[in-house]
């Protein structure tokens, strides 16, 4: 038996509970799971409104770390052997003490990454260096504005705009998470709870990328700041309203407004996803990039991260460690 959170009904939470211990299947992997890394996209799938849904009932979690106790039939993804350290971005299934999870989908980790960075490192920072470098095209020299700043997806949109050479605006509620986007590598910070943001942005000369995981108004008033050329990214709607892009506004400024869903380029582009990573975890590894865990909690507090997420009430991640440490 392993011990699991099981989501029966959408709109309820996930219940903890014993379950037999899972079998790996032709090309899975069994994870014993170290870690798993909270993302808003599961509070999406608990209320059934996300973009790609796993059917009920399941384990919420689509990103997590482990070592790797045992292999399906026909396994021949390259590392994948019991007693690998692995991390894998998945459909679901995170937040159990055990789950199989595709071969295909897990990475094997940097010896110096410890469990509750891995988990908390694939959908941060792929989405934004697959949205800024591949879909923005982001240029050393341009300026790049990061709504929603301090959240887990946000604070690696400043760090990776950094590495890239952008002049990074981060907007963010209040002067403590402000604090953690200027540790980040901000050059300018705008409060969103007393600042007019396109005010703010256009007396700072205006933004050639927006990076924009708040949507909403917040999304509107960024638009209105983006300087002609500019490239603006819908990466989430966090802020709970979907926005209507006025198109007259996008012909008169020439902008260009870019989906970017991280979990799609599983389907369509794995091999641009799969360079991506490489890319990330060779700057971990040199010491460029640091993961932000705003806040690390045991396996039988996942509850009160996932509201702690709901509520924003961290910066960077959330992790919960199925051991008393995540490495």
């Amino acid at each position: 038996m392993t011990e699991m959170y099981l989501l029966e009904r959408f709109g309820s939470l996930p219940e903890r509970r014993p379950q037999p211990a899972p079998r790996p299947g032709p090309g899975e992997v069994l994870l014993r799971i170290r870690a798993c890394g909270l993302n808003f996209a599961d509070l999406l799938m608990l209320e059934g409104r996300y973009q790609d849904m796993p059917d009920l009932p399941f384990v919420p979690g689509i990103e997590a770390a482990g070592e790797i106790a045992a292999l399906g039939p026909d396994v021949t993804a390259p590392g994948m052997a019991p007693g690998a350290r692995v991390a894998v971005f998945g459909h679901a299934g995170g937040l159990a003490r055990a789950g199989c999870f595709p071969a295909a989908d897990c990475v094997v980790l940097p010896e110096a990454m410890p469990f509750g960075h891995a988990a908390a490192f694939q959908v941060a920072y792929g989405t934004s260096h697959l949205a800024l470098d591949h879909a923005a095209r982001l240029r050393a020299g341009e300026t790049l504005l990061v709504t929603g700043a301090a959240g887990g997806v946000g604070l690696t949109a400043v760090e990776i705009g950094k590495l890239m050479g952008a002049r990074v605006i981060a907007v963010a509620r209040g002067p403590e998470r402000l604090a953690v986007a200027r540790a980040a590598g901000a050059d300018h910070l705008i409060d969103s709870a007393r600042d007019d943001l396109r005010d703010a942005v256009r007396a700072l000369g205006g933004a050639d990328v927006v990076y924009d995981a708040v949507g909403g108004e917040t999304f509107m008033a960024a638009l209105r700041a983006a300087r002609p050329g500019g490239r603006m990214l819908a990466i989430g709607f966090a802020g709970g309203a979907v926005q209507q892009v006025p198109a007259n506004l996008l012909l008169v400024k020439n902008i260009a407004v870019i989906g970017f869903y991280f979990g799609g380029y599983r389907r369509f582009a794995p091999d641009l996803l799969g360079q991506s990573l490489l890319t990330l975890l060779d700057w971990y590894a040199a010491g460029r990039l640091r993961p932000h865990i705003g806040a690390t909690l045991p396996f039988d507090r996942a509850l009160e991260g996932l509201e702690m997420l709901r509520a924003r009430r961290a910066t960077g991640k959330i992790v919960v460690t199925m051991e008393d440490e995540a490495g």
